[in-house]
């Protein structure tokens, strides 16, 4: 009898663990559901410093003051920076190209990121500026565009896109859309 009872016991356990099991699942994806329902983070990290390395090299630094994690939206989910955003990349041979915002939202699925209101991209080593206030960087094939006026400085020169610009990540490679400003030419 002794040995029935603890069968009986041991089956009733699993099955309450089991249940137990399935019923947090289910309370997790409730939970998961209501906070994509009502448009809020599954979670929020104030004072943010993080570091990416790749083979030893540090390749990026970010800091904000608070991000908004909606990884748990379907079709789009995303990170958001409301109160700004300060990203510093590392290239292979040492230069940086530190870019801050007042606004930012990365798109997981697309590696797109959307950058508003004061955005700067400062190369340290060429000593260029871009300043803007939307920006779009796509990270996978580092490439920023905007739309709206972006105004390019150099230690000499400054180019205004008023209606936006193009440009590789490290700023050595840009396109001003109908635009205007002061060049420097020597002549030969």
């Amino acid at each position: 009898m002794n040995f029935k009872s603890n069968n009986i016991f041991k089956n009733i356990a699993i099955i309450s663990l089991v249940a137990m099991f399935f019923s947090c699942e289910t309370s997790f994806d409730k939970i998961n559901d209501f906070l994509a329902d009502k448009n809020l983070p599954i979670a929020v990290t104030k004072n943010i410093s993080l570091v990416y390395t790749d083979s030893g090299y540090v390749t990026n630094k970010l800091k904000a003051p608070l991000l908004h994690n909606f990884e748990n939206r379907t079709k789009q989910p995303y990170k958001e920076f409301p109160k700004g955003i300060e990203i510093t990349r590392f290239d292979k041979q040492g230069d940086s190209t530190t870019i801050t915002a007042e606004y930012a939202r990365t798109y997981d699925k697309s590696t797109i990121s959307e950058l508003r209101n004061n955005v700067v991209v400062f190369n340290h080593s060429k000593k260029l500026t871009l300043k803007t206030n939307l920006l779009y960087w796509d990270q996978k094939v580092n490439y920023f565009f905007s739309n709206k006026k972006s105004i390019l400085t150099s230690p000499k020169d400054t180019i205004i896109g008023l209606e936006g610009f193009d440009s590789n990540a490290d700023l050595t490679n840009a396109t001003m859309m109908n635009n205007s400003g002061t060049l420097y030419i020597k002549e030969k």
